[in-house]
């Protein structure tokens, strides 16, 4: 067994991150130090700042984190960008190896026209503004209109659509930022429409978040009969799938056929429809849909446009159609895929560098998802360190550099003043935490806790 500590860096402290974290220091052939690095002060990426506010029992998995940096060897490094406060290449000079986690940051784009008028937003934005992330804090949501629409049917389209129909009791128990509640609360938001290009057999959503829309205190959700009426593909489908597609079918069909309540809001599920303009003289006033049908090619169901169009008024549009990576400085990049290319894991191109998560393989799976990938990634990188490849240029320490750069940096024990803070604004409160959105307060709450 090697004496000698294998160091390592994951760069993005989100669930891949610490699931890399945790396969990595429970190796013992060779031991393995880890620094997890984070450009945000605050770790568990999207399970902070993407999973809605009202699902706290999934936020419930940081605490699995909260045990794994407890562990010996593991440091965290927040406030530290790679790219800006330091390089690729900075990181395998202090390392043996790297492994990036860092995630999807951005939106996949329609491709329409008005796309970029004021209150067409991507979903990211907006989820990112209701949970707190300090640079998101300033975006100005104008939801004083009657109508919103959301262009997707997977699981974020279907938060932000029932984030914005939370009651002010809904809302109450849950850590979005006092100022998307007050927003949320007061909008003048009645409709909610939410666009799926192709039919209810296909929509991406899982049953429990389809099932939390008919639970809503303040809206009825409604679904046209008529959108349930199969062709033969999707039949088939729905036959081939007896879990999340039959269950969600299910749900479908009770909603259809539900009375409305006149509860103040209403959302309303649309399939088979497409944006393929957004309106409006200067800002937002409408959205140009047209109805599709489904087809077979190449055994896949797609949707194809039928030329049948329609106007639907609204005051704001999310944009909700995935999540995309951006590019890191100095790593190799796949623009179309929008991840990092590797061969399970390790980084094609690149010497001594790995990937996690959704950089690996796109933005798909659950939280839990990430824990095999990460541990496949994790198996490769300990072989490769076994068989000799893996061996940093001079093993420095990162805390040095960033100290010598003069670069703020928040260590693990700042995070937990930030949390103590955080927890302690919101008990008297009845709430989880009030979180502390702005750079200037997380880093100087951070900050306080000196090496």
């Amino acid at each position: 067994m090697s004496l000698s500590p294998l160091r390592v860096a994951v760069v993005g402290s989100g669930p891949a991150g610490f699931y890399a974290a945790d396969a990595l220091l429970k190796s013992e052939d060779p031991p393995v130090e880890v620094d997890v690095i984070d450009r945000l002060p605050t770790p568990w990426g999207l399970v902070r700042l993407g999973v809605a506010p009202d699902h706290e029992n999934i936020k419930a998995v940081s605490r699995a984190f909260e045990k794994i940096a407890a562990r010996p060897g593991f440091r965290f490094f927040g406030n530290v960008e790679v790219g800006e406060t330091v390089s690729h290449e900075d990181l395998l000079r202090l390392y043996d190896a790297v492994v990036y986690t860092v995630g999807a940051q951005t939106d996949r784009r329609l491709g329409i026209p008005g796309e970029d008028l004021p209150g067409s937003w991507a979903a990211t934005e907006f989820v990112a503004w209701y949970n707190g992330h300090p640079d998101f804090q300033q975006h100005g949501f104008d939801l004083t209109h009657e109508r919103a629409v959301v262009i997707g049917n997977g699981n974020v389209a279907i938060d932000c659509a029932r984030m914005l129909a939370l009651t002010a009791e809904e809302l109450a128990s849950t850590d979005t930022t006092p100022e998307a509640i007050e927003a949320i609360v007061g909008a003048g938001v009645r409709e909610i429409v939410m666009l799926g290009r192709r039919g209810p057999v296909q929509a991406a959503f899982t049953p429990p978040e389809l099932k939390e829309l008919g639970e809503l205190a303040g809206a009825d959700v409604a679904v046209d009969s008529a959108a349930l009426e199969l062709d033969p593909a999707s039949a088939h489908a729905l036959d081939e799938d007896r879990e999340r597609a039959r269950r969600n079918y299910e749900l479908l069909e009770e909603y259809a056929g539900r009375a409305p309540e006149g509860k103040p809001r209403r959302i309303v599920l649309r399939f088979l429809t497409s944006p393929v303009a957004i309106l409006g003289d200067g800002k937002v006033e409408a959205v140009e849909v047209v109805q599709n049908e489904l087809v077979e090619e190449g055994g896949r169901i797609v949707a194809r446009p039928t030329g049948e169009t329609e106007t639907i008024p609204a005051g704001i549009v999310l944009r909700s159609v995935g999540y995309k990576g951006v590019p890191l400085p100095g790593v190799p990049f796949d623009e179309r895929s929008g991840t990092i290319p590797n061969d399970r894991g390790r980084v094609e191109g690149a010497e001594r560098t790995y990937v996690a998560g959704w950089i690996k393989r796109g933005p798909s799976g659950v939280i839990g998802t990430n824990k095999k990938d990460a541990t496949e990634t994790v198996e490769l990188l300990l072989e490769d360190a076994r068989a000799g490849g893996l061996q940093a240029s001079e093993r420095g320490d990162l805390a040095a550099l960033l100290e010598e750069r003069g670069a703020p940096f928040v260590e693990y024990a700042g995070w937990q003043a930030i949390d103590a803070a955080e927890r302690s604004a919101g008990e008297p409160l009845g709430r989880p935490r009030v979180k502390l959105t702005s750079w200037e307060g997380l880093l100087e709450t951070g900050r306080r806790i000196t090496r």
